[in-house]
């Protein structure tokens, strides 16, 4: 009798591990065409065990709602009930054209939907479970992985193609403008100018990329001078310093837009390509792509806004403080909730490029008041924000050395992409548009 015991122990022993084999981590290939199978395959999908289910992959078409899709999988009896249980995960009113959901079903002959997921980013799902009654629903969250890393490379055509030539995100330029806003004009790097950086960049599932993190600290040469990031906490805020301390957050950004081509610079004199004659340009040309958002290079209160009849077109004014006043023109519209009275932040969207007015294509007309008067926006000073306080400079110096040091021993090791260490289980704020990688190529061409 105890043997018979012991053999169908084994069995059951047998069965129990190669199930949980079956139900191993692996991943779900995305299909090619909407309400496709995706090929049997033994694997979790957000959680769930889909070794015996068929995962279907679907897109929101224009025009469908909830109501719809759930009369299209055959569930349209219980779309009330899928609605009311999934409450604030699931809101029918930010359902687009575009969106991803999959249906989970059963391999039988008359296949049943045993769950179905929406997509709300990268990273969220909402998981419908009508497995077992009651309906069930939940948000799941997939696992980011954080990762720093080391990038360094010289600028030969533009900073974007660098960065992506070395297989890193390109909008990683985009970060290092933001860093390096007043101390560098991105729209006059020089060949040969350099860069280190150390940064963390978010993975979702430890394979797909999601976003840059953060910027951990940097070293910019710019026409032989070396520019130093150094991100510091002080005053509960995070924000970047040079090797002296002092902060690089200035008064006011460089620009506002992110690195575009320069037409038309500060003149006495400049010949009007629609008026055909010569007149005083007091401002910057900044050629851009139609909707290209346009920022408030600093603090204020928007003064002015409206449509200018002597050839700005669309246009905004907005007051910084009693000695500076700047204008935005030619823009093709403006940020919601921007009017007279409004406050803005520095690098805030207010507008977007265009071509209203006086113009011979889109284009920012960007002007600079000092005590009424016009001044070079690319030739003004700015007083520094706030330098770090003497009481903690001894813990600045150390997070700086221990920056550097890192650097140095990074790039005599390798000119290149290194991983440095591994951070995970950590959840990353997503930057940008959650549907998109941002890899690829440049945004526009001219861009620096």
């Amino acid at each position: 009798m105890i043997l018979p015991r012991i053999l169908a122990a084994c069995c059951c022993t047998i069965v129990l591990v190669t199930w949980f084999a079956s139900c191993k981590p692996g991943k779900i290939p995305p299909a090619t065409d909407n309400y496709a199978s995706v090929v049997d395959t033994s694997a979790y999908f957000c959680d769930i065990c889909v070794d015996s289910l068929d995962v279907n992959y679907h897109t929101v078409q224009s025009g469908e709602n909830l109501s719809y899709i759930f009369n299209q999988l055959g569930l349209l009896s219980l779309s009330d009930s899928i609605v009311h249980t999934a409450g604030d995960l699931l809101d029918p009113k930010k359902l687009r054209a575009g969106n991803a959901y999959y249906s989970l079903t059963t391999r039988d002959e008359d296949p049943q939907i045993r769950y179905i997921v929406f997509a709300k980013s990268l990273t969220d799902h909402v998981v419908i479970d009508l497995s077992y009654p009651p309906i069930g629903a939940y948000l799941y969250r997939k696992e980011v992985t954080l990762r720093q890393r080391y990038l360094d490379g010289s600028v030969k055509s533009s900073l974007w193609n660098v960065i992506r030539d070395r297989g890193a995100d390109p909008i990683l330029a985009i970060h290092l403008s933001d860093v390096f806003a007043w101390q560098i004009d991105f729209f006059a790097l020089q060949e040969n100018d350099s860069f280190q950086v150390v940064y963390t960049e978010a993975f979702i599932d430890d394979t797909i990329p999601l976003n840059i993190a953060s910027i951990d600290g940097a070293v910019f040469t710019h026409e032989g001078r070396d520019f130093v990031a150094v991100p510091f906490v002080q005053d509960s805020v995070r924000e970047f310093f040079d090797a002296d301390g002092q902060s690089l957050r200035k008064a006011f950004l460089k620009a506002p837009l992110d690195f575009f081509r320069i037409t038309s610079r500060f003149t006495n004199a400049r010949f009007h390509p629609i008026l055909k004659r010569y007149r005083a340009h007091h401002g910057v040309d900044y050629a851009a792509p139609v909707g290209t958002p346009v920022k408030s290079i600093g603090n204020g209160k928007v003064i002015a806004k409206g449509f200018e009849g002597g050839g700005g077109g669309n246009y905004l004014k907005i007051q910084h403080n009693s000695v500076y006043t700047t204008s935005y023109m030619h823009l093709r519209g403006y940020a919601k909730g921007i009017a007279v009275g409004s406050s803005v932040m520095q690098g805030e969207v207010i507008g977007y490029v265009g071509s209203t007015g006086l113009s011979t294509g889109p284009h920012l007309d960007f002007r600079v008041y000092k005590n009424g008067r016009p001044v070079n926006p690319l030739s003004m000073e700015s007083p520094p924000s706030h330098p770090v306080r003497p009481e903690l400079r001894d813990s600045f110096e150390r997070v700086k050395q221990r920056l550097l040091d890192e650097i140095h021993r990074e790039g005599s090791r390798s000119s290149g992409r290194l991983t440095i260490e591994v951070n995970s289980n950590e959840k990353v704020e997503q930057v940008g548009d959650p549907d998109s990688n941002h890899r690829g190529n440049s945004p526009a061409d001219g861009k620096r």
